[in-house]
């Protein structure tokens, strides 16, 4: 009988076109110090590298499934005994949300420079190793939260840049009346 539990993921990584860590996430104690992780990650990539269309491999003694994008290779990683097709959900969850987010731009270069919104993006889709969403459209939506109305936010809780803009704005609609 297999044991049941929530915890899918063990991590998730995401590695440049040369080896080089952009983002990694690990859950559970199996790679607690960073030269593990860097252990981990270097041997995950030598394995990867010359077969960037494949998705799926037994390393580790673990399942990884891997999808490759311009110049960066996003890896979830999960027991062997883990359902293939659930992780490769989760997988495609989190890279569709990532590439909605970045405007289907998936580069190191515009991940690192949106790494908030991919942070966010992948603590929506999976918190301390449990699957929270698997729709991409909903991930997105509970990272890039509407911009709010500055006319309802007080003018001495607003930024500069925002006080001139509802400053602009109501202006604007001053000289329209």
């Amino acid at each position: 009988m297999v044991n049941l539990t929530l915890y899918t993921v063990k991590a998730v990584v995401m590695l440049d076109s040369e080896g080089g860590r952009v983002l990694a996430k690990y859950f559970g104690t199996d790679y607690s110090s960073p030269k593990d992780q860097k252990a981990f990650e270097k041997g995950l990539y030598e394995k990867t590298k010359r077969a960037p269309h494949g998705e799926i491999l037994l390393f580790d003694n673990q399942v990884v499934l891997y999808r490759f994008h311009e110049d960066v290779f996003f890896y979830i990683v999960g027991m062997p005994e883990e359902n293939e097709a659930m992780l490769l959900v989760i997988l495609n969850a989190f890279s569709d949300a990532v590439s909605m987010l970045l405007r289907h731009q998936i580069s190191k270069r515009v991940i690192l420079e949106n790494l908030d919104l991919v942070v966010l993006a992948l603590d929506e889709t999976i918190d301390e190793g449990i699957v929270l969403e698997t729709d991409p459209s909903a991930i997105v939506a509970r990272v890039s939260k509407p911009r709010e109305n500055l006319s309802d936010v007080p003018l001495s809780e607003q930024t500069l840049i925002q006080a001139y803009q509802t400053a602009k704005e109501k202006f604007g609609t001053a000289l329209l009346k």
